[in-house]
């Protein structure tokens, strides 16, 4: 058997012919000290041992991993081994996957030129020739296609891990850890060369902020929930890497004669967030499957097809393969873009590095709470769990829906600022901004609710450290960092999201019918944040 130390790799990129770029290019390139690829090994894992796919490792036996080895290569007049062996290394991702069964189709990989020009490109999936509206320009079969229920090697065990603390995406980064190991030896080689090209990398050449340092962190997203969204994720992944090992140990058994380390002794956490933010940004999620094909790494998918939030067209599953119908027409050489799902920027930013300017799915979310100390807590509690509501409810603030959250979240508020019980029922019943309970009483409590709110997103809007005139300003400058730019488009979407919730508050308070009289604030109004 080949040994595993001759295939590891303890210099950036012996997977490929370069060294891969950061997405934020500094002006002071170092390559070799700055840049390395997504699944680099640590130097623990050197020692002398026996190679094994990830399925010898978790939990599939050996007729198992013959069945797999059969699928996973087409037919054998292709002859894919022949190929894999003389070309492993000079084949790029296209030919590899015609050669192992992909058919004709109207796409070709094109280079696009990263910040500055430093650095490798990126690849990216264009329209080979001229097509329709409908078309069909892809169709990858199954057998190319890294699924839990592939790598596993079976089903039922696919299904129980990731329903025991272990997720898909870390299952299958695990094994692209793994099978990275291997080096040209691997069926994979050239889609987990392809990878590390790209680096976790979207669209725009910018890696995920799970990638970015706490300083950048700092300084990108001061006043921006997007920090907290980050730090709660990468939390998330310290979790999944300390359950990685119950891969291990569920299968130990099974496989005592394959003497690899456990995962957490041979990969660091560092290199697997790094593989976990890269399959991240490229898995697919597939509808009208099993659960253990429910999460996909297509190669010819994204990263390498953009994300675009107005799209339809989506990858689907249609018998042996998983095709591409174009929802648009496009030139020879345009991109070709998919659905990302109903995403707002956040989360595209944090899973695929990037923000797109026309997504209708952009929110803000405001945490109201009722005060645990209030004497009429429990009747209020009864009350907005009536009107479907909980004690600490959560309003998303839409762009341009911002009237219709405001005029949701009154009611709520309007009852946590009560303190007559008597009036307490009618509420709820209450539309627009002036609560008829009874018109002094109620033009009180409701400059009490309205500035509580003016202040709240007044406060939030003070916490950024540019305004929105600064953002458009920094938005045309052509020298930005990539890291800089994403990061502002996504703060300028959430400042104008608070400023037109601002202006709303404002029209509310402008039809209250005596200015003159003044909030009356309670001592137990809820808690905003």
């Amino acid at each position: 058997m080949r040994q595993a130390g001759g295939l590891c790799f303890c210099h950036p990129l012996n997977l490929t012919s370069a060294t891969a770029p950061s997405s934020h290019q500094h002006h002071h390139h170092h390559p070799t000290s700055l840049h390395k690829p997504f699944l680099k090994l640590s130097r623990k894992t050197h020692e002398v041992r026996p190679t094994a796919w990830l399925q010898h490792v978790c939990c599939a036996g050996p007729a198992a991993v013959d069945s797999y080895k059969h699928e996973a290569h087409p037919p054998p007049h292709h002859h894919p081994h022949h190929h894999h062996q003389m070309h492993a290394e000079d084949i790029d991702l296209l030919q590899w996957m015609h050669n192992q069964g992909l058919p004709p189709c109207k796409i070709q990989l094109k280079e696009w030129i990263t910040h500055n020009g430093m650095g490798k490109p990126i690849h990216y999936v264009a329209a080979s020739q001229d097509v329709h509206a409908g078309e069909l320009v892809l169709s990858v079969p199954w057998a190319l296609v890294v699924t839990l229920e592939r790598v596993l090697g079976n089903e039922t065990i696919a299904e129980l891990l990731t329903t025991n603390k272990l997720s898909e995406l870390a299952c299958l980064a695990l094994y692209l850890m793994y099978e990275k190991k291997r080096g040209t030896e691997s069926f994979w080689y050239p889609f987990i060369r392809e990878l590390d090209r790209q680096r976790g990398r979207g669209q725009v050449a910018v890696e995920s902020p799970l990638l970015w340092s706490s300083e950048e962190l700092n300084d990108y997203f001061t006043g921006s929930p997007m920090k907290d969204i980050v730090l709660e994720r990468l939390e998330g992944i310290k979790r999944e890497y300390e359950e990685l090992d119950t891969v291990w140990f569920m299968a130990g058994s099974l496989f005592k004669q394959y003497p690899y380390d456990i995962p957490t002794e041979a990969f660091s956490f560092k290199i697997f967030k790094q593989a976990f933010v890269a399959v991240q940004s490229c898995v697919v999620h597939l509808q009208g499957v099993s659960l253990a094909r429910r999460f996909a790494l297509i190669p010819l998918g994204p990263p390498l097809l953009g994300y675009k939030s107005n799209c339809k067209a989506m990858l689907k599953v249609m018998g042996d393969h998983v095709q591409l119908e174009v929802d648009r027409p496009y030139k020879a050489g345009e991109p070709i873009v998919v659905w990302c799902g109903p995403q707002p920027n956040s989360r595209l930013l944090l899973n695929y590095g990037f923000v797109d300017e026309d997504n209708p799915h952009d929110r803000l979310s405001v945490e109201a709470a009722l005060n645990t100390k209030d004497p009429l807590y429990q009747a209020k509690r009864t009350i907005v769990q009536r009107h479907n509501k909980f004690t600490i409810q959560t309003f998303q603030f839409y762009k341009g829906k911002e009237q219709e959250t405001l005029l949701d979240m009154l009611p709520y508020l309007r009852l946590a600022h009560l303190s007559d019980l008597e009036v307490l029922d009618s509420v709820f019943a209450a539309e627009g901004p002036v609560c008829p309970v009874s018109r002094e009483a109620s033009s009180c409590n409701e400059r009490a609710v309205l500035e509580q709110l003016s202040d709240y997103f007044t406060n939030r809007l003070a916490g950024y450290r540019t305004s929105l005139t600064e953002d458009e300003s920094l938005l045309k400058d052509m020298h930005i960092s990539p890291k800089k730019r994403v990061a502002t488009q996504l703060m300028r979407i959430e400042k104008e999201i608070l400023v037109r919730t601002l202006e709303e508050i404002q029209k509310f308070q402008d039809q209250l019918p005596n200015d003159t009289v003044s909030p009356c604030r309670g001592p137990y109004v809820p808690k905003l944040k």
